[in-house]
Order: structure tokens, then sequence, then C-alpha cells
């Protein structure tokens, strides 16, 4: 789903020798039972503890498949799953995401989950989702949990006293969105400010909007393509902060939680970030600050999104393979995914753990709005493509920095996307 930035900086991960345990199911061989490793990149406070609550409770229920939890890191979990699959010590059970987690199922280093997952579970996830986890040989190699989308946050008292009326519906227009930026642009504020220090995710996933797909095929034989709806997105950005100037570009070159203080001290009436800054927002916005979340952005092509899910994997070599499946469809029940999504405002990827949430919170507080923004997810292709991960590190991201910073134009940038990509095949 997605790949944390620096405000995950200080979640450090463990080596599995602090854990007491080595990886594969230790004690898999022993009589009195066995001991899987759970690698997870929960960081919030309030997620971590719904998912040590999780484990807790499986422990108590399997008294002979114990399940030890160990703390990695969003910022550097792909550097350490190759260091822990070419040394033979990943963990038993893996935690992720779609985009990152698909290479490492081509290697051939994950477990197909089809054949132990629970009916309850693979009919409550739509194929879409399912799709964005299923292997080329049609494995499904990891399990959907949580899902991320990219929202507008407002600051309603900004929209007040600028006399702008809050915009209901299933969506929001570009346009629209665009023109509410300067509208609300005025001396010493801006009507948006965005977080995109670590552009590609947002690109990739709201580019879908407009029918940019960027990719096609599968596996090795990925083409790219960046044209007219591969550039919507970036261009709208470029031109909101440089033509329109409703939009700081100071802000693009910084983190979303960089950005965050100056939606709280009223220098954007919209902040735009990914839909688990509510929590955030929840526990830092000053007393008596008021906010909300506007409809779903809709390009050309609806309001379309990438589903990119956290996900739940077992290594290949792991010696109880059948034990960590097991695990991992516990950790899917509506109940065990509804407390994770409300403690990380994430979108379950089960629709009965959806609905669970929307009974739970009442729609409030912006809960509506991001859940349903969870309808337009789909499966992406560039979560079909084996090198995705060292395409955005090494050529994607530097790319669009400088997009983003006016140092190139957007002809510049389709060249660096294009010629970056073939490098690499």
């Amino acid at each position: 789903m997605r790949t944390r930035n620096s405000a995950v900086a200080g979640v450090l991960a463990l080596p599995l020798a602090l854990t007491g345990c080595s990886a594969f199911g230790v004690g898999g061989d022993d009589t009195e039972g066995s001991t899987l490793t759970f690698q997870s990149l929960a960081f919030q406070d309030t997620t971590i503890k719904a998912t040590e609550e999780i484990v807790a409770a499986w422990n108590e229920a399997n008294p002979d498949t114990q399940v030890e939890l160990v703390q990695g890191s969003w910022d550097n979990v792909h550097d350490q799953l190759v260091t822990q699959f070419q040394g033979g010590t990943a963990p038993d059970v893996i935690h992720d995401e779609s985009a990152d987690i698909m290479g490492f199922a081509e290697q051939g280093y994950l477990a197909d989950l089809g054949p132990h997952l629970s009916e309850d579970v693979k009919g409550a996830v739509s194929e879409d989702v399912w799709q964005s986890v299923t292997a080329s040989d049609g494995s499904v190699v990891a399990a959907p949990t949580l899902l991320q989308s990219y929202v507008v946050f407002v600051n309603t008292d900004a929209f007040a006293d600028a006399g702008v009326e809050i915009p209901a519906g299933e969506s929001l227009g570009w346009d629209e969105f665009q023109a509410l930026a300067k509208e609300l642009t005025a001396d010493g504020t801006y009507g948006v400010g965005w977080g995109m220090q670590q552009p590609t995710a947002a690109v990739m996933s709201l580019s879908l909007g407009f029918g940019g797909t960027y990719f096609s095929g599968e596996g090795d034989a990925v083409e790219i393509a960046v044209g007219e709806n591969e550039l919507a997105v970036p261009e709208r950005i470029h031109a909101m902060a440089y033509d329109d100037q409703s939009l700081d570009p100071v802000s693009l070159t910084q983190s979303g939680s960089d950005v965050l203080p100056g939606f709280f001290d009223g220098k954007y009436a919209m902040y735009v970030a990914g839909n688990y800054v509510a929590q955030q927002i929840t526990e830092s916005a000053p007393e008596g600050f008021n906010w909300s979340v506007l409809p779903p952005l809709a390009g050309t092509a609806g309001a379309a999104q990438a589903a990119n899910p956290q996900t739940m994997s077992v290594a290949a070599e792991s010696d109880d393979v059948e034990g960590a499946a097991a695990f991992i469809d516990f950790f899917m029940q509506a109940e065990h995914q509804a407390k994770l999504a409300e403690g990380d405002w994430l979108i379950p990827a089960s629709s009965a753990a959806r609905d669970q949430v929307a009974q739970n919170t009442a729609g409030e507080n912006g809960w509506e709005a991001i859940l349903t923004s969870g309808e337009g997810l789909t499966a992406a292709p560039f979560q079909s493509a084996v090198t995705y991960p060292q395409w955005k590190d090494q050529y994607a991201t530097p790319a669009l920095q400088q997009y983003l910073a006016d140092e190139i134009s957007a002809e510049e940038l389709s060249t660096q996307l294009t010629d970056g990509w073939n490098e690499l095949g």
C-alpha cells in the first residue's frame, strides 16, 4: 500500500537474532510446538497496539504454533528483505506492500497462499485487489490487508472565512480542485500544501484517474509509455505551483509531516496526503482546529487510484508454511482488520471489515470520504513490473523532483522516465 516517509524514521528494524529465534519457523521440528516470526511494519502507537493484541489472541488460541513479533521499518523494508532472502534469514510472516513484494514473488521467495486461505477471507476481498497480489503464474503470494488512498484534507474554518462552500458529492474533479485552490489563495496563504518529497507513489496512483497507466505487460516483458495521460497529474500540480501560484512550491520539496504544521497554522486551506495522516491530525492538531476530508479526486477516467495494499506473505522456505498461512487467515478476520484500519485510518481490503469500520465510526471525522475513496482502488500495471522499485528510486523520484522544482520541462520528465526504465531493461 505505502512506503513510509520520514514520519517513521525513528522506527528501527530489529535483527532477528535479537528475538531469540532464527527464521523459517523456529522449533518447527520440536514436538512441543513451533514458533513463527512475524516481521510487522506497524509504526503508529494505535496500530502497534492492535497488532500486538491480534498476535496475543492467536498465541492464546494456538499454544502449539506461537507467533513472535519482530519490529521492522517501512524505511528500509525492501533492502532488508533482499538481505534476508539471500541469507536465508527471512521471517516466516512478512509485512510489506504489493508494489514491493511482487518482485520477490517472481524470484520464488514467497509461498502460494491460495490453497491455504479460507473461502471467507478470499470472498471478502475484490478481484481487483486480489489481482494486485497475484503473480504472473497465478499464485497468490500475499493477503491484502489495508489500503491507502490520497485525499484532500480541508481546514473548514479557512473555507468559512473565505466564504467558500465545502464541496460534497461522490467525487471532486481536478478542475474544481484547482479552482478551489486559486479561490482560497490570498496574501501569505496558499490554497494547497502538498508534501511531495517522495512524489512517485502519489503521481503513479492518481494518474489512473486520467487513464495514465505508464506500463503494459508483465514480469520481465513490461514496457513503458509516458504520454499525455501519464503527465496529467504532474502537469496540473506544476501549474498550480508556478502558474496559478495556489500551491506552495516549497511544500513540494518537503515531506507530508513537514507540511502538516502549515496546515494547522492556516498557511494552507487544503492539504493533500495519504489518508493515514488523519491519525496524525487527530493526535497533533491544536485545540479548536476544525477539519474534514473532501470527496476523492477524479480525473477524466474517474476517481481511480492504485490499489497498493499492505500485504502479509509467507517465506517460501518457512518450515511451517501452513501454520504461517493459518495465522494470516486469522489476521485477516474482519474484527482484526477493522481494529487495524481504525488505528491507522486506512481502508480495509475486506468488505466485511469496511462495513464494521463504517459502523464503528459512523462516518465521522472524514471516515465517510475516506471509505468512499476506497471504492475507486484498482490494480495498477506498475505492480506487475518486477523492477519497479528500482526504477522508482533511481529514476522516477529524481526526475519528478526536478520537474516539480521547475528545473526540467514535462518533455524532459517524460524522456527521463522512459530512458530510465529502458536502461533497467
